[in-house]
């Protein structure tokens, strides 16, 4: 059993940041990858970032230069800087964590932008 739990969305003005977190716990070996989608309403689910163990990243052409992800492997946690916040970040912040051939995601968290 996998748990994956997130945490730090919130409001916040145009311009402004956020810091995500997510932790995964339970019988873990092996973590491959973490990283972060996101939905927003009426939209598709996409990918924002993704970092593997040995820290490689890739982001959302939408988002490169304003998001910064970061991984603590001791700890199992992925980061997720918002900087630089946009009306159009609102949305639900899924964090995954891929244990292949599994992936486990979290319940989601919001961030809201405001113009």
């Amino acid at each position: 059993q996998v748990q994956v739990v997130e945490s730090g969305g919130g409001l916040v003005q145009g311009g402004g940041s956020l810091r995500l977190s997510c932790a995964a716990s339970g019988s873990i070996l092996g973590i491959s990858a973490m990283g972060w989608f996101r939905q927003a309403p009426g939209k598709q689910r996409e990918l924002v970032a993704v970092i593997t163990s040995d820290g490689a990243t890739n982001y959302a052409d939408s988002v490169k230069g304003r998001f910064t992800i970061s991984r603590d492997n001791a700890k199992n946690t992925v980061y997720l800087q918002l900087n630089s916040l946009k009306p159009e970040d609102t949305a639900v912040y899924y964090c995954y964590t891929w244990v292949p051939p599994r992936t486990y995601w979290g319940q989601g968290t919001q961030v809201t932008v405001s113009s």
